[in-house]
């Protein structure tokens, strides 16, 4: 087994708990997407550090944490430094193909209830209460909303690591092109 598939086994399993996990913190789609490539990026380059196949997803988020607070720090290096110098760090990342369309096309209320609590940082209860609907009920609509993505990416885009190291969809994918 290549660390490729290795990378690839992880992006499969994780990358939608990992995704929301960054997007409650940062509450922005287009961050998060950037973060969530720098942290698949390192995820990559370091998966032969990785002693203990048990402690994946531990490893994965002590990862993905060091990356919401590169890109903090970048953030406000960025708002102290003049406009000319920020750097095309932003250009660097590949766009996930479909994950703004995949959320976007959610069932309305899943789309309402993933908005609420991951873009506008609201806990399942105040959503809960705003929806008109019970906690068990938003637990219920985030488990699914999460499934209907996982689904949608996985059939949509097949992602694998490139040779230079980074995160890329299928360019062939059906529906984006």
């Amino acid at each position: 087994m290549g660390m490729k598939i290795e990378t690839a086994a992880i992006w499969k399993k994780h990358h939608s708990e990992i995704y929301f996990f960054i997007l409650k913190k940062v509450k922005d789609e287009e961050a998060t997407r950037e973060i969530i490539q720098n942290a698949f990026l390192k995820i990559h380059q370091k998966i032969d550090t990785l002693k203990d196949s048990e402690k994946v997803r531990a490893w994965v988020f002590t990862i993905v944490r060091n990356e919401i607070a590169n890109y903090y720090n970048l953030a406000i290096k960025t708002l102290q430094s003049p406009l000319n110098e920020i750097s095309s760090t932003y250009d660097s990342y590949q766009d996930f193909c479909c994950f703004d369309r995949f959320v976007t096309n959610l069932p309305k209320p899943y789309k309402e209830v993933v908005h609420l609590v991951y873009l506008q940082g609201k806990t399942q209860g105040q959503a809960a209460e705003m929806m008109g609907i019970s906690l068990a009920n938003v637990k219920a609509r985030i488990r699914r909303a999460k499934s209907l993505l996982i689904h949608n990416f996985n059939a949509c885009c097949k992602f694998e690591i490139n040779n230079e190291g980074k995160l890329i969809g299928d360019s062939n994918c059906s529906i984006c092109n």
